[in-house]
């Protein structure tokens, strides 16, 4: 499987002097995918999309350290699938080359507890938080906080589908529409940084939540198994575990 192969299958076009960088890079993910492959792993890896994207930085001043999630202390079940609930959980986005994973993460959690609440599940769209949220410290494809978008949202009374405004993925002039909106938020509530017992029990107890995280680069050629890499939670803090920052929003139906 040669780079000239891997630019065809995904539509790469490079000038003579970045084609050679990307060669190298290439050659060197490569090189770690065929490692990988050949050790005895509990996931698999492989080229694809991915591999020249930049991980969306996870912005370490979360908007709140101390919590508003009340756990119940337990006994918690071994494990929770939402997906096998009900019609609770909507299908994998692509975000393309935007900064934009905060935006997907707060829709995804969004459309779950709205879905929960009504029976309804419906696609809600990034691009009006990427275009229009930037009053709540976010910044577009340039990052942003999932919990600062449902803040967003609550104060802007409103968030629409991704039917009503679709996504560019490129940073754009707000475009939204009270008229048109599909989703709101009554409050948000905030689980403290690194309890993850707090974060256990609200995905266990009531919905699905929204959390942010930063992974080592062998992510990206994810392919399938279980990824059994540490998550680095914050630059520089050598902190490992679930993430420090994780919120879910109470619907307004």
């Amino acid at each position: 499987y040669h780079f000239k192969h891997w630019m065809l299958q995904y539509n790469k076009v490079y000038a003579l002097e970045e084609y050679h960088h990307r060669l190298n890079i290439f050659t060197g993910h490569k090189r770690r995918i065929h490692y990988h492959n050949a050790g005895k792993h509990t996931f698999s890896s492989r080229l694809c999309i991915y591999l020249f994207l930049t991980i969306c930085p996870f912005l370490p001043n979360c908007s709140a350290t101390s919590g508003s999630h009340i756990s119940s202390h337990g006994p918690y079940p071994g494990s929770v699938d939402w997906r096998e609930k009900g019609n609770y959980v909507s299908p994998v986005k692509y975000q393309g080359h935007c900064g934009s994973c905060w935006t997907f993460s707060t829709t995804g959690c969004l459309e779950s507890v709205t879905a929960i609440a009504t029976g309804k599940l419906p696609l809600l769209s990034e691009q009006q938080l990427v275009d229009c949220a930037q009053d709540f410290n976010n910044h577009g494809c340039m990052g942003g906080l999932p919990s600062q978008a449902f803040e967003y949202v609550k104060y802007n009374n409103g968030l629409m589908t991704e039917d009503d405004y679709p996504y560019t993925g490129h940073d754009g002039s707000c475009n939204f529409k009270p008229e048109l909106a599909a989703a709101f938020v009554k409050d948000v509530v905030n689980i403290t940084s690194y309890d993850e017992k707090g974060m256990v029990d609200a995905v266990a107890r009531l919905n699905p939540v929204s959390f942010g995280y930063e992974v080592t680069d062998d992510f990206l050629h994810y392919k399938d198994g279980v990824y059994s890499r540490y998550f680095l939670i914050e630059r520089g803090r050598n902190m490992c575990g679930l993430a420090a920052c994780s919120s879910y929003p109470l619907p307004l139906v």
